[in-house]
C-alpha cells in the first residue's frame, strides 16, 4: 500500500522543513518538496493520503528503557508486552528497547530465550532487547560474545541492590573488558547500593517507614560516587558505558566532566527527573508518595536538579531521553511496603507520555525542535544501533511516523491514559500538544483518538552497533 502525508512540517534532528512523505508498504520511499512535480504524481497515485496541515510530521519515538512485565520485590510490573507496547503506540512511541534479565546462578542464554518467548507476538510495535548480566562469570562474558552476533549489543549491570543485582568492582572491570572486545555497550544503574541499605536500615529502624525516606537514603552522594566510579572503570577497561536514568546534578557533573575529557561516556535522564521532586510528589501526604518510588530517586526541589538535567539535554551531557517505564498500581503492588518504604516495588508508569512531556520542555523555551526530536527519537536509535531503520524520517527507513499537534491542549488522568496502572503520576498534568497518528511501518495504528493496531504487528529487531562508540 501507498500512503502520502502531505502538508505537515517534517521535524528531524536537524531541523523543519514543509515536506510530504510517501511510503511504499513499510518503507520511507521519498521525502518531497511540496508541489513539485514528482509531489503531485505521488499523491495522485497513493492509495491513501493523509492530511498533516498544521502537524508537526516526526520520527516515531524511540524509548530505550523500558520494564514490561519485570519481576520486581514479590510482584511483576503491570503492564505485560501487549497493553505496555499499546500504551506506547498511543504515546508517539513506535519502537522499545526492553531488558532479558540474568539473575545470580542463572544461564544467560536460557534467561534470553525464555523473555524473547515471552514477547513473541504480544507487542504492538517493534521491540529489541537489552541483556541484564546478574552474575558475571566465564561462560555469561562468553554468552554476551554470542548475543552481540544475534542483536543484541549492550548490556547492563547493577552497582545497586546488593544480594539481588549487584556486581562488584572486579565483575563491572571483567565485563567491561569484553564489551570493549566485542563492540557492545555497558549500561550501568550507578547507584551505591552498599552503602544505600546501611541508611535504609538505619531510617527503618529509627521508625522512618513512609515513602519519601526512599528518597532520603538514596542520596545524590551515593549516585554521584557510583557514576564516578563506573566511569574510572570504563576508562580502565576501555570500554564506552551508558549511564541509565540519571537524576542528580553531581551525577551529571561527572559525566561532564568526563566528557570533556573526550571519554566515551554517554548518560540519559527520564521524565520523571525533570518534573517530579521529592518535597510534592514522593512525599505526598500518607502512602501517596509510593507512587513516585522510583530508583535512583526523585531529587529534591531545593537544590537546581531539574534545570541542570534540562542544561544537559541542551548541552548533550544527556543524549537520551527514555521512560524507565516499570508502572506498578497501588493497590497489591506498591501497598506492599506500606509499613516499610524498602518494600515499596520502584517503578513509575510513564511509556504513554515522554513524547508529551518531553515537548512541554519545547514550549518552555529549555530546547528546540530538532533537540526534541534528537532526544526521543534519532539518538536513541543511533545509540542502540537502531538506525537508519529508526528514528529518522529519509528514503529507506521504516514508515514509523507520527502526526503531532502543537495546538491540541489536554490534561494527563488516570482516566485517559492507556497504561495498565491504577493512578497516574502525571495525573493533572496540562500538556500543550498531543499525538495523533501514529504509523509503524507504514500501517496507522492510531488515528482520530482510536486504536487501530494489534499485538502481534511488533516485530523483533536485530540491533547492530551503536553508531556512537569510538
Amino acid at each position: 500500500m501507498t500512503t502520502f502525508i502531505k502538508g505537515g512540517t517534517v521535524i528531524t534532528s536537524t531541523g523543519a522543513d514543509l515536506n510530504e512523505v510517501l511510503i511504499d508498504g513499510e518503507t520511507i520511499i521519498a521525502v518531497l518538496s511540496p508541489g513539485c512535480d514528482v509531489a503531485q504524481s505521488a499523491e495522485a497515485g497513493a492509495e491513501r493520503v493523509i492530511d498533516a496541515t498544521g502537524r508537526y510530521v516526526i520520527p516515531g519515538g524511540v524509548d530505550v528503557h523500558t520494564h514490561m512485565a519485570l519481576p520486581f520485590g514479590g510482584t511483576v510490573a503491570s503492564d505485560d508486552f501487549e497493553s505496555g507496547t499499546r500504551a506506547a503506540a498511543w504515546g508517539g512511541t513506535t519502537t522499545i528497547v526492553d531488558f532479558a534479565t540474568q539473575a545470580f546462578g542463572q544461564d544467560v542464554r536460557e534467561c534470553y530465550d525464555a523473555r524473547l518467548a515471552e514477547a513473541q507476538g504480544q507487542c504492538a510495535i517493534d521491540y529489541g532487547f537489552h541483556m541484564i548480566i546478574g552474575d558475571v562469570n566465564d561462560a555469561s562474558l562468553k554468552e554476551m560474545d554470542l548475543l552481540v552476533n544475534e542483536g543484541v549489543t549492550s548490556f547492563k549491570l547493577f552497582m545497586a541492590y546488593p544480594g539481588v543485582f549487584l556486581s562488584d568492582d572486579g565483575q563491572i572491570l571483567r565485563a567491561m573488558q569484553q564489551v570493549a572486545s566485542n563492540g557492545g555497550l555497558l549500561m550501568m544503574h550507578a547507584e551505591n547500593g552498599l552503602a544505600i541499605d546501611v541508611l535504609a536500615q538505619q531510617a527503618y529502624e529509627r521508625g522512618e517507614t513512609s515513602p519519601v525516606n526512599h528518597g532520603y537514603v538514596r542520596r545524590a552522594e551515593f549516585e554521584s560516587e557510583a557514576t564516578h566510579r563506573a566511569i574510572q572503570l570504563a576508562k580502565v577497561g576501555a570500554a564506552p558505558l551508558y549511564i541509565v536514568h540519571l537524576s542528580a546534578s553531581e551525577a551529571l557533573e561527572q559525566v561532564a566532566i568526563a566528557r570533556n575529557k573526550g571519554a566515551n561516556v554517554f548518560a540519559e535522564t527520564c521524565p520523571q527527573y525533570l518534573y517530579f521532586n521529592l518535597e510534592d510528589h514522593l512525599g505526598k501526604e500518607g502512602f501517596e508518595g509510593a507512587k513516585y518510588v522510583c530508583s535512583t530517586p526523585i531529587r529534591t526541589k531545593h537544590e537546581h536538579h531539574h534545570q541542570d538535567l534540562w542544561t544537559g539535554l541542551r548541552t548533550n551531557d544527556l543524549s537520551v531521553v527514555s521512560t524507565d517505564h516499570c508502572p506498578f498500581c497501588m493497590k497489591e503492588q506498591k501497598e506492599l511496603g506500606i509499613d516499610d518504604f524498602r518494600a515499596i516495588p520502584n517503578g513509575i508508569g510513564g511509556v504513554e507520555h515522554r513524547m508529551d512531556m518531553i515537548y512541554q520542555g519545547v514550549t518552555q523555551g529549555q530546547i528546540g525542535l530538532a533537540r526534541w526530536v534528537e532526544l526521543c527519537s534519532t539518538t536513541p536509535a543511533r545509540m542502540m544501533g537502531l538506525y537508519p531503520k529508526k528514528g529518522v524520517i529519509q528514503p529507506g527507513s521504516d514508515a514509523d511516523i507520527v502526526l503531532y499537534n502543537p495546538n491540541h491542549e489536554w490534561t494527563i488522568s488516570v482516566e485517559n491514559h492507556h497504561m495498565n496502572i491504577d493512578h497516574s503520576a502525571y495525573e493533572g498534568i496540562t500538556v500543550p500538544g498531543k499525538v495523533e497518528t501514529v504509523l509503524s511501518r507504514g500501517r496507522v495504528i492510531v488515528e482520530d483518538g482510536e486504536y487501530l493496531g494489534s499485538k502481534g504487528h511488533g516485530q523483533l529487531v536485530r540491533r547492530g552497533l551503536s553508531s556512537y562508540l569510538i
